[in-house]
């Protein structure tokens, strides 16, 4: 097997292997309280380093993972190895201090000087400090401690957000599998368009796309033994059923035994194809078991017309995974291992602070220098109607998507979301919208992102032209909610 086969260029100067080894299963292995044998375990990476699968994925959430990689590039790595992490921060904003002590952290356990990959997890986009977070990060990156920047499981506009923001991104980490199409449309051509590689997990399904699964009856969740079959049983649900999903694996197989491979080379390689794939990403679980020579297998494999024609037609038979990449983390329906974020997270806190005033009113204050100059919040609820200011992509003192009218947009509902959370509301109680647009020409991009997040809503909407203070805003809008319930 050639380099090129093998390797492939994710970003400048880092090469990695096309096939990512993930260690998620490494949470899964100690979620019992046991207590693995670390140095074992760093040396069970030995051989899908030496098989050239140099590439390991991990976070600072998977157990274990980030010490064992460390002892493996201290101890047993021969060679180049390249180690990628996540930062997955609690909801609710962090100081450039406690920015630096989670990079630090992931630099001490995985006993290097510069992470080579940090990809950056946001749980509620409402929240605009994920922007900070990101900033932060690339100070630390400036200062050499971070090679490159990602991000995981983040959905298509808010990708776009954060390139927007002056954010040098990767790489975008995703579900991406026969059962999960999502990452396939807008998201793929958005990075095809800004050179960011998607990182495709879930590619196997938890297992579930092999031929363990092929003709066999519906087990019930509580019945599966890992949290990637728990997980990817939900996919399975979604997707139109058992049964739909037998008549996939049916096709799958007819199709992997006419091309000589299995039904896992198969389903890989078909999204390993996509154009926008820099990667996928196979679970391992260290020292209990080990694919690597199929895995290899399937770099040399090839898929032809016939056979990705009749895969295609196979998957037009599935119900569509709702929503964009990464909803499964932050709207129903979950598509975790519990059916919740339970654990995950505890809860969302509000991303502004609120003060109650006279008459019954409470106010929501984003902390702008304006708030005091003109005197006014970012929203004010009185009974069940809640009242959003003006809003602008402003985030503290950048403009957020300049010359971009669609990420201004996306941005600014953002912050209306926020505002409305902060004061017990939700989008779906807005009931009036008003939009300002500097440039009558953006009308269409811009009625097309509030028709994204409003369409299931449908509020009263004005859209007009008009001058907006300052040169680089070309949206402001409005909101008017009543909180039912």
């Amino acid at each position: 097997m050639n380099d090129k086969t093998l390797y492939t260029e994710l970003a400048p100067n880092l090469r990695i292997s096309r096939i990512v080894t993930g260690l998620w299963q490494i949470a899964d292995m100690e979620r019992s309280g046991q207590s693995l044998d670390l140095d074992a375990a760093a040396r069970s990476m030995s051989p899908y380093a030496d098989a050239g699968l140099t590439t390991f994925d991990m976070a600072d959430h998977y157990g274990s993972a980030e010490e064992i990689a460390g002892i493996f590039a201290s101890k047993h790595a021969r060679g180049d190895v390249q180690a990628f992490t996540k930062w997955v921060p609690q909801p609710g904003g962090s100081t450039r201090e406690t920015v630096r002590e989670a990079v630090e952290r992931a630099l001490s356990r995985l006993q290097t000087e510069r992470l080579d990959l940090l990809q950056y997890h946001a749980w509620n986009y409402a929240d605009p400090t994920y922007v900070d977070d990101l900033l932060y990060l690339k100070e630390l990156q400036g200062q050499g401690l971070i090679h490159h920047l990602g991000l995981t499981n983040f959905d298509t506009a808010h990708l776009e957000v954060v390139l927007d923001a002056g954010i040098d991104i990767v790489s975008n980490q995703v579900c991406f599998s026969l059962l999960d199409q999502r990452a396939a449309g807008d998201m793929a051509a958005l990075c095809w368009q800004r050179g960011v590689r998607l990182l495709a997990f879930g590619t196997l399904a938890g297992g579930f796309l092999t031929e363990r699964w092929l003709d066999k009856p519906e087990p019930a969740i509580d019945d599966l033994s890992t949290w990637s079959q728990m997980k990817y049983k939900r996919y399975i649900d979604v997707a139109g059923g058992w049964q739909v999903f037998q008549r996939l694996l049916r096709v799958l197989n007819e199709t992997a035994q006419r091309h000589g491979v299995s039904m896992a080379n198969l389903a890989t390689r078909y999204i390993l194809d996509s154009p926008a794939v820099g990667a996928v990403i196979i679970g391992a679980r260290l020292g209990q078991s080990e694919h690597i020579a199929n895995n290899l297998k399937l770099l040399e494999s090839d898929l032809d017309d016939a056979g990705r024609d009749a895969i295609q037609a196979a998957l037009e038979e599935l119900t569509p995974v709702p929503g964009d990449c990464g909803d499964e983390y932050r709207k129903p329906p979950f598509l975790t291992a519990s059916g919740d974020l339970s654990h995950h997270i505890d809860s969302l806190p509000p991303p502004f602070p609120t003060e109650a005033r006279a008459g019954g009113r409470t106010v929501a204050l984003s902390g702008t220098i304006w708030e005091d100059v003109a005197g006014f919040s970012r929203a004010t609820r009185h009974g069940d109607r809640i009242l959003v200011s003006g809003t602008t992509a402003t985030h503290g003192d950048r403009v957020i998507g300049e010359g971009n009218p669609a990420v201004q947009a996306q941005f600014v509902i953002d912050k209306i979301e926020g505002a409305l959370q902060s004061l017990g509301g939700a989008l779906k109680d807005v009931v009036r919208t008003r939009i300002y647009v500097r440039d009558i020409d953006h009308w269409e991009v811009v009625a097309r992102v509030h028709g994204r997040t409003f369409a299931q809503i449908q509020p009263a909407n004005t859209l007009v032209r008009a001058d907006l203070v300052g040169d680089p805003y070309l949206v402001e809008m409005e909101a008017e909610a009543i909180v039912s319930g």
